[in-house]
């Protein structure tokens, strides 16, 4: 075996697994949509637990409320940003001019065909988080907090069909570990596979290492999540295949080292507020009056 790798010149060929996972009468359900609801099943999971309640003060109710509020501006916020970037992308580079999308209004809203851009989902969740902390009084950081330690699987997940459908391309590449995908010439590095193994080896173990030190602070964890993925995605970037491209980097580049930075940063000066003083029910249970601010 290793000896037909090394006479090879690719070790690996693309499996053409069916987008669709399976069929309901005539209604496809496709890997794209089961990993959007694998990681909201995954965030809820997290919040309803007992302990994360007791961190949280979150109810039951609340906690499905919430994960409903992230996952309506994920779509939303996901599939604005990938428009405004495709239309930016020059045609060449597989991008579609604003024409396009009028001639074909319904691919504005064909999620199904993928298409979410991550930074614009992230920012998204977080602005629909926003909201109902500020609508139910809980804490914005404790419940990010516990939102962040899934989301690396999530997005490996998320990552792993863009690969079925091949979708998100690296760049060209002699590399044994080029993998020819339908509809690309040539042959690519799989940089969602790298991307996917990047959330599952250094941002997963980092966020529950950063949850279970005793001297965090409040949003410690959701900055530590953020500045986790601006590093594995600046470093992945330099395998996928660029959109815009300015004085050497990609435009997610600019936007991922800003989240590595801003990330760090913000681990630092979450770190220097005071301890939140915790008010307990007679049960043990964290009250809501402990909670902080939603404005942190």
């Amino acid at each position: 075996m290793l000896a037909l790798l090394a006479t090879s010149p690719h070790w690996f060929t693309y499996p053409n697994i069916n987008p669709v996972a399976f069929h309901i009468w005539r209604l496809d359900i496709r890997w794209y949509g089961l990993s959007y609801l694998f990681g909201a099943i995954l965030v809820y999971l997290q919040l309803q637990s007992r302990r994360s309640r007791e961190r949280t003060g979150l109810t039951i109710d609340q906690a499905q409320e919430l994960v409903v509020y992230a996952m309506i501006g994920v779509i939303v916020g996901g599939r604005l940003l990938f428009l405004i970037a495709d239309m930016l992308t020059p045609v060449s580079a597989g991008g579609h001019e604003a024409s396009y999308y009028l001639q074909n209004p319904l691919e504005i809203i064909a999620i199904w065909h993928g298409g979410m851009a991550f930074h614009g989902g992230f920012i998204g969740a977080v602005l629909g988080i926003w909201l109902f902390a500020r609508r139910t009084k809980v804490s914005f950081y404790k419940v990010t907090d516990e939102i962040a330690l899934w989301m690396p699987v999530a997005i490996a997940a998320t990552r792993v069909v863009n690969f079925i459908n091949h979708e998100l391309p690296g760049r060209l590449t002699d590399s044994p570990i080029g993998i020819h995908f339908p509809d690309y010439d040539g042959y690519r590095y799989p940089s969602q596979l790298f991307e996917a193994a990047g959330m599952l080896a250094v941002v997963f173990p980092l966020g529950w290492i950063l949850h279970g030190w005793s001297k965090r602070r409040d949003g410690f964890v959701f900055w530590g999540f953020i500045a986790g993925y601006g590093l594995v995605r600046t470093i992945v970037e330099f395998y996928r295949e660029p959109g815009i491209i300015f004085l050497g980097l990609t435009a997610a580049q600019y936007l991922t080292l800003a989240m590595l930075l801003i990330g760090v940063f913000m681990m630092w000066r979450v770190q220097q507020a005071p301890p939140t003083p915790v008010h307990t029910s007679a049960s043990g249970r964290v009250t809501k009056g402990s909670s902080e601010s939603c404005s942190n």
